[in-house]
């Protein structure tokens, strides 16, 4: 279920860059918008089944399931201060923070796929 989750998130970092690219070029986002939409929910499944197979469920996975939930917000908050206009570097910065945070504690607790191996 690692791998699933992984690919899905994998999926909604490729579609928001499209979004990013097509936004920016002025073009119509609408069904790459609800595409991304449809991943939040692959997404969050994937995220739910890993985050309940646990026998027990440590504070560190609280934390990835709370900071997974604001990384979505932020994804949408990106697209949509962008289609009205309003600035988005603030946002940019602090995706960047939670992202990177979450793939630290993703590949760092148990269930995360161990690259040093």
């Amino acid at each position: 279920m690692t791998h699933a989750h992984l690919t899905t998130l994998v999926l909604a970092l490729i579609f928001l860059i499209i979004i990013a690219v097509l936004q920016n070029k002025g073009k119509n986002i609408k069904i790459w918008h609800m595409i991304l939409r449809t991943n939040y929910i692959l997404v969050m499944v994937t995220g739910f089944i890993l985050f309940f197979t646990s026998y027990s469920i440590p504070l560190s996975y609280y934390f990835k399931a709370i900071l997974g939930i604001l990384m979505i917000g932020l994804f949408e908050m990106v697209i949509v201060r962008k289609q009205n206009g309003k600035p988005t570097d603030l946002l940019w910065i602090a995706f960047s923070i939670v992202f990177v945070v979450l793939f630290v504690l993703g590949f760092t607790l148990p269930q995360g796929i161990d690259l040093l191996k």
